[in-house]
This record gives structure tokens, C-alpha cells and sequence, in this order.
């Protein structure tokens, strides 16, 4: 298969279970929004590491978040509820509750509940206030700017991680400008998120390593210096790979990611460098669900 000359490998991207939740921060203005989400999904690329992968979803107008003033969303994606809550907990602690200006509120509702105000509520030492709003309840917790609100309880839903696509191109810049339109072309979509530097990740890995310490390990049949020395799936001709890995709330999501992300790197056409469209797979190792990448873009 090819699409608009560039070959599409008959493979298929193998993506696992997830829990994920949807948190709207606000702020006296974008700028202090966009700080404080970018601060509090900061060091979340992969939940290997960082417990948690997460980042900006959209900014949201005044007019439709819960206090009428400039917002953002935010989706974090943890591998058990248990994970998810420790992390908002922490890093809405230490990132929003300190940022100037901010209040935080729920993005989803589920019958799956995370803490969000419940314990960080505690910070006003006994001078915090509840009101409850439409079943709701907030909480006012004295700072030096004012008051921090918080809704009290957040949610969370099941969802999906891993899904990816690997673009292989003649040079690394080739790579890198088809994966930056990939990404800005996704960025559009609701209910994804790209949890890698820019949504591009070089450290493309494989399940497991002979190192026993270690659980993710390089992908060597990728990497182009490896040729020669391991069984490479490239090209003489194939001088960078990148890979894109998205997160979705539901499978549909990410299959439709994939779908919009592959599309803009063809679109570019074979002349910009890029040599093919693969994915990565790891035989039934890694998780149940498999988005077949030429089903995908038929």
C-alpha cells in the first residue's frame, strides 16, 4: 500500500490499558494557565519514569470553563487509579496550588472518582471553606493571592496508551518536519494526548533488554547506526526514524490519531524525504489492542 507515494507497512501499533482523567485549570489570564499546565504535566512522558504521562490538551475560552476566566485542559494518563490519584494529588499540589491566580476544576464525570480538593484542601489549616454548587463541591483555601479554588473531587475513565506510528525518512530533518506536521495536525483533535518532548520521541524502545534491571530497551532494529551489527529493519538509503506515540480516551481516538497523523506525513509526498510508515509491535506482549495501520488509512 502506498499513499500518495509513500509505502505504508502492512504492520500494526500495540497499545495497552490505561486510566486517564481531564482536569480544567484557570487562570487570570492564558499566559498563567498555559504556566501552570505546562508546570504540572511537565516530566510525564512515560509512566516507566515519571508515573504518569500527561500534557495540554486545548486551551478552553472564558466562556466555557466553570468560572468564567481563560483556561486550559490537561489529560493524565496513569496504568491504575491508585497511580492516577497519587500523581494529581502531587503534582496539582506542588504546580497549581502555587502558581499565581489559579483554580482548578474537574473535566470528566465518571463513576470513578480521584481526589483533587479532598486532601489539598488541608493546606488552609482549618480556614478553608466548602460550598457545594449542582452536586458539586468546591473548596476555598486561603493563599497570599487570595483564594485557591478547587473542586473537590475529579474522575476518571479507561482508556488507551501506546498507540504509535514510526516515520522513516532519508535525513533526521526530513524526519523531524514530517513528525512536527503529524503533531500539529493531531493537536486538533480532542480527547488525545502526544506525551513525548513536541509529541516526538527518538527513544523508540522494545519490550524488555539483556539487562534484567530493565523492562524497555532500545529499539535496535530502528536504529540506524545499529545496521550491519543487529537484524535492522531499514534501508541503506534510511538515515533517521522518529516515532509518535499517542493516547486516547477511547481506542476510536487513537485510531483516528493515528489516522490524521499518517495522513499529514504522506501528504508532504515522497519528495520531502520521508521513505516509509511503519509501527511498532511487540508480538502480543504488550497490550490487546492493535490499530493496523493500512485498515486504518483505507
Amino acid at each position: 500500500m502506498r499513499l500518495n507515494g509513500i509505502p505504508i507497512d502492512d504492520t500494526f501499533a500495540e497499545a495497552f490499558g490505561m486510566t486517564a482523567t481531564r482536569l480544567i485549570i484557570t487562570a487570570l489570564n492564558p499566559h498563567w494557565a498555559r504556566v501552570a499546565g505546562e508546570t504540572m504535566t511537565g516530566f510525564a512522558t512515560s509512566v516507566i519514569g515519571c508515573g504518569v504521562e500527561a500534557g495540554i490538551e486545548s486551551e478552553i475560552p472564558q466562556a466555557e470553563t466553570p468560572d468564567g476566566r481563560p483556561g486550559i485542559s490537561v489529560l493524565l494518563f496513569a496504568m491504575s487509579g491508585s497511580d492516577l490519584a497519587k500523581q494529581v494529588e502531587r503534582r496539582v499540589g506542588q504546580c497549581v496550588l502555587t502558581c499565581p491566580t489559579t483554580a482548578v476544576f474537574s473535566g470528566m464525570a465518571s463513576e470513578k472518582p480521584v481526589p483533587l480538593g479532598k486532601s489539598l484542601r488541608f493546606f488552609g489549616d482549618g480556614h478553608q471553606i466548602s460550598k457545594q454548587i449542582g452536586g458539586r463541591r468546591f473548596w476555598r483555601v486561603p493563599v497570599m493571592d487570595g483564594e485557591f479554588l478547587c473542586e473537590e473531587m475529579t474522575a476518571r475513565t479507561s482508556a488507551v496508551g501506546g498507540g504509535n506510528f514510526l516515520v522513516l525518512a532519508r535525513t533526521l530533518p526530513g524526519a523531524l518536519a514530517a513528525c512536527e506536521r503529524a503533531v500539529e495536525a493531531i493537536r486538533r483533535l480532542p480527547d488525545v494526548l502526544l506525551p513525548f518532548p513536541g509529541g516526538i520521541a527518538r527513544s523508540g524502545s522494545k519490550v524488555g533488554s539483556k539487562y534484567k534491571a530493565l523492562m524497555a530497551s532500545t529499539n535496535d532494529a530502528y536504529c540506524p547506526t545499529l545496521r550491519g551489527l543487529v537484524r535492522s529493519r531499514l534501508e541503506a538509503e534510511t538515515g533517521a526514524v522518529l516515532e509518535i506515540v499517542i493516547n486516547g480516551l477511547t481506542e476510536a481516538d487513537v485510531r483516528e490519531a493515528t489516522r490524521v497523523g499518517v495522513r499529514a506525513v504522506c501528504d508532504l509526498g515522497p519528495d520531502a524525504g520521508v521513505l516509509r510508515i511503519s509501527a511498532g509491535n511487540y508480538g502480543g506482549k504488550l497490550g490487546p489492542f492493535h490499530f493496523h495501520l493500512r485498515e486504518i488509512l483505507t
